[in-house]
């Protein structure tokens, strides 16, 4: 069921359905344990391999910056699926105010960030505007501060 809406200033925002809670569980044990538990992530990806948070919480653990690159990769096309399939056509808001499109957006920063680190500078930019088109507002700082490892 597509969640897209007109906003007051005319351009739609798509926000894209939560994760399931099961999804959701594993990724908060992960998240919150003490050391990374890589059985846990790769259990985590095979049960949800469409989920763009899932993606993104591999990319932020990733063992180097080309697995980390890799993986926002796949989140973000996983991602640009995902928002197709509620209604997005290529244009709109994608806003960071919505837990739910998260996953998707952090995918899309790391993708940023990492190509900056490989080298990719047009990749890069590209994402940075990107992610500006979809929320004007800019990236939160406190997931800025997150990201900078």
């Amino acid at each position: 069921m597509a969640n897209v809406s007109l906003t007051p200033s005319g351009p739609p925002e798509t926000v894209l359905p939560v994760d399931s809670p099961e999804t959701q569980r594993l990724m908060n044990e992960i998240s919150t344990a003490q050391s990374l538990d890589r059985a846990k992530l790769l259990q985590l990806i095979s049960m949800s391999p469409r989920s763009p948070s899932v993606w993104a919480l591999y990319g932020q653990h990733g063992t180097d910056t080309l697995e980390s690159y890799a993986a926002y990769r796949v989140g973000y096309h996983r991602g640009l699926d995902l928002l197709r399939a509620n209604g997005w056509r290529g244009s709109g808001f994608v806003r960071w105010q919505h837990a739910s499109n998260r996953g998707f957006l952090l995918c899309l920063l790391g993708l940023q960030l990492s190509a900056e680190r490989i080298g990719e500078n047009d990749e890069a930019e590209r994402c940075r505007l990107f992610l500006l088109q979809l929320d004007p507002s800019g990236v939160p700082q406190e997931i800025l501060n997150s990201q900078s490892r």
